[in-house]
């Protein structure tokens, strides 16, 4: 009944997916025994994070959780065409990606996309279920005019026909009310018969009780987190929603190996408190900012760092406003971080009077199908005269693996390699260099250098 959360979306959205692999693996013993239905330890921002801030290889933390996980399914969060980046990848990208992902042992797959674009779940359904892994597809909820129980139920049934195993609905800012949470789920239970599972986010106080009725309407699976990574902008409680559900009865999980990780995490939580987004109570501002727990964390992180905290307020009343101009995309990666930054950017210096080119290619329709109509207006500044793409937006793109395999020559030794520099670009090239460079004990910018110097002749390491 329950998929724990801690080490993917618990500290993305409490601590800005700062926990490193070391502070994970004392704890793969215990969590194994908890008899969980299954495990969320990947995806998200987890593979950018532990590249750009943690210098880890985030393949190596998959292969050492699968290692430490005997008894326990795994799980990640894809973004559909997305994968776990911030833009579509050309489809040899999503291939090569997902056949390492089943190679590496990952036994369910959750694949969603911030604007519910069935285009942009094609591949990746397809490639999911070619190399036999479990299906989930996320419905990224979001509250609006155009996002009705039809609209919900006409996007499940265009899942459903692509063959999707399961249903997730991806409630990512704690909007699901009680009422909404019912209606949903037993309009999906009765009409389709799909296992479907309720994520949610505790940062406007709804989930817990969003999870109470969607038990009573009969949801089959809960994501929650242990105790020291739930609550604020994360999931509701492991313990809390286990005895609510199942009384106070005899246990299925071990209560010993629950005491450790709650004394692990307790410790975990408090290594990185520069990084805790330290949110003491529910935040009723999130109800009409719709803004995600994840993204609330680095946003108050980075304001925090430029000095400009005062203006969260001003950010967090000008982002549905935002949403609403763009035709009410979901706040989700990469939709979240569009939204968000062209909210500040409004915010500092006039509405829409800096756009970045993240807005631009989204009104251009290189992200997807927005569920409602951007406003004219605002396409009219930004596109004059050009018209938005009509077609999948992976479409228009060239394959992109061999091109970068040229490229980098030397840096890339595996097909891993290969999948960071493309998904993180100059922040994964970056992280090859540093990797080749205490491989062989050289500087690489020195190499370069030496070239410059020799009329191009080849420099090749001893």
């Amino acid at each position: 009944m329950f998929v724990d959360t801690t080490l993917r979306d618990g500290h993305q959205s409490l601590i800005a997916t700062r926990m490193r692999t070391e502070d994970m693996l004392p704890a793969l013993e215990a969590f194994d025994r908890m008899n969980f239905h299954s495990m969320e330890v990947w995806g998200g921002a987890t593979f950018d994070v532990a590249v750009r801030f943690l210098n880890e290889n985030p393949w190596e933390r998959l292969k050492k959780i699968r290692e430490g996980l005997k008894n326990t399914k795994i799980q990640m969060l894809l973004r559909g065409q997305n994968l776990v980046g911030y833009r579509h990848y050309a489809d040899d990208v999503v291939e090569l990606f997902i056949k390492k992902v089943a190679e590496y042992g990952l036994d369910i797959i959750r694949i969603f996309d911030a604007l519910n674009d069935e285009r942009n779940l094609q591949k990746s359904i397809e490639e999911s279920k070619k190399h036999g892994l479990h299906v989930q597809v996320a419905i990224s909820y979001t509250v609006s005019p155009v996002h009705t129980l039809d609209y919900y139920l006409d996007f499940a049934r265009k899942l459903l026909d692509m063959g999707v195993d399961s249903i997730c609905i991806k409630d990512m800012a704690g909007l699901l009310t009680p009422k909404r949470a019912y209606e949903l789920v037993r309009a999906l239970k009765e009409k389709f018969g799909v296992p479907v599972e309720v994520h949610s986010h505790c940062t406007t106080g709804f989930a817990p009780l969003a999870y109470q009725a969607a038990y009573e309407a009969g949801a089959d699976f809960f994501d929650t987190a242990i105790s020291p990574f739930s609550m604020g902008t994360s999931q509701p409680t492991f313990e809390t929603m286990y005895y609510a559900f199942r009384g106070n009865g005899k246990e299925d999980f071990d209560r010993e190996a629950l005491k450790f990780l709650v004394d692990h995490f307790t410790k975990v939580r408090m290594k990185y408190i520069e990084y805790d987004v330290g949110m003491k109570y529910p935040d009723s501002r999130i109800i009409f900012s719709q803004i995600p727990g994840g993204m609330y964390s680095n946003l108050l992180k980075q304001l925090k760092e430029q000095r400009m905290e005062h203006l969260l307020d001003k950010v967090l009343e000008e982002v549905p406003r935002v949403q609403k101009d763009l035709g009410y995309p979901p706040l989700v990666t990469p939709t979240s971080q569009i939204v968000g930054v062209q909210a500040f950017l409004n915010v500092v210096y006039g509405r829409y009077e800096r756009i970045t080119n993240e807005t631009r290619n989204y009104v251009k329709g290189l992200y997807g199908r927005p569920p409602a109509p951007i406003d004219p207006e605002l396409m009219r500044k930004i596109l004059g005269d050009e018209k938005p793409i009509d077609c999948r937006p992976a479409d228009l793109l060239e394959p992109e693996l061999d091109k970068t395999r040229k490229e980098l020559g030397i840096l890339v030794e595996t097909d891993e390699d290969l999948l960071i520099a493309v998904i993180l670009g100059e922040v994964g090239k970056k992280f090859l260099r540093k990797k080749y460079e205490e491989k062989i004990g050289v500087d690489f910018n020195y190499l370069e250098s030496l070239s410059d110097f020799t009329d191009d002749m080849p420099v090749y390491p001893v």
